[in-house]
């Protein structure tokens, strides 16, 4: 008898609210697989040691969510093509002690959106922040085909980084918008993507600081934001006639791909998405 279960989880901060958890267990479960995931609270300045700790302990591997998926590129050791060009990490592979980041944000976002019936290529996305999963996002639609990503950011230098990377390595046009105070949403918009933080919980009454008159039916409002999925961003857009899309799909489809990069088993993914639905209470 084996009662040792292999170790998965997540680092972030705030991490109390993922729900990423309840998915995971749901499927190992289904699949019959001895796995744990572990909701784990990591600071910033102990990021360094939680990786070494993901050695020490003999995790089979770990998300990484706010604010660590940029820094922990530094504590890998060996990045897959997806991470390098994107700059950040979502998941890590442990592999007899040696760490491999790879980034499923951006993968799990295409999938939500084609779920959803709104395709990417020669496409205008807008897309907010400049983070981790704002990259992921960006690179991946630009290597889909989107004619255009417009990155809106309040720091200049971390905005015009990345769109001087997607210019650099995709071949997509990419633009930098200014952020200072509200934001006006360019009108020939097609996808609205929010890949801040802003309406994570506990900070569920907050949305972006946008015009929400300039977004039209014509328009996809897009949010990275999970909890709570049915954020006052997407209330606001949908009142103006927009399609939405909120932040459940995107997880479960990334969460399905870093199940079988731990596991080497196909995820269940409807089981996923069923376990997200009712924990949020959303109809089926």
């Amino acid at each position: 008898m084996n009662y040792r279960a292999q170790l998965v989880g997540v680092f972030g901060d705030p991490v109390d609210e993922n729900p990423t958890g309840v998915m995971e267990e749901a499927a190992f479960a289904a699949m019959g697989l001895h796995f744990r995931y572990l909701t784990l609270l990591v600071r910033p300045q102990d990021l360094t040691a939680a990786m070494q700790a993901v050695r020490a302990l003999n995790l089979r591997g770990i998300n990484l969510t706010i604010p660590h998926k940029v820094a922990a590129v530094a504590c890998m050791d060996t990045l897959s093509e997806a991470a390098a060009i994107i700059g950040a990490v979502n998941v890590v592979v442990n592999k007899d002690g040696r760490l491999l980041g790879d980034n499923t944000d951006g993968k799990g976002f295409l999938s939500s959106l084609a779920d959803a019936g709104i395709p990417v290529a020669d496409k205008t996305l807008t897309v907010l922040g400049a983070g981790g999963a704002s990259r992921a996002i960006c690179v991946e639609c630009a290597l889909a085909g989107a004619k255009t990503v417009r990155v809106a950011n309040r720091n200049q230098e971390r905005g015009s980084a990345l769109v001087s990377l997607l210019n650099q390595k995709t071949e997509a046009h990419a633009e930098y918008l200014p952020w200072n105070g509200v934001l006006t949403i360019p009108a020939d918009t097609d996808i609205l993507v929010n890949a801040t933080s802003v309406g994570l919980a506990p900070h569920t009454d907050q949305r972006p600081d946008i015009d929400y008159q300039g977004i039209t039916g014509a328009m996809a409002a897009c949010d990275v934001v999970f909890n709570d999925p049915n954020t006052l961003f997407l209330r606001a857009a949908a009142d103006r006639g927009a399609r939405t899309v909120n932040g459940l799909g995107m997880l479960a489809q990334q969460g399905a791909l870093n199940f079988a990069m731990w596991t080497q088993e196909e995820a269940p993914l409807q089981v996923m998405e069923e376990v997200l639905r009712r924990e949020f209470r959303l109809p089926g």
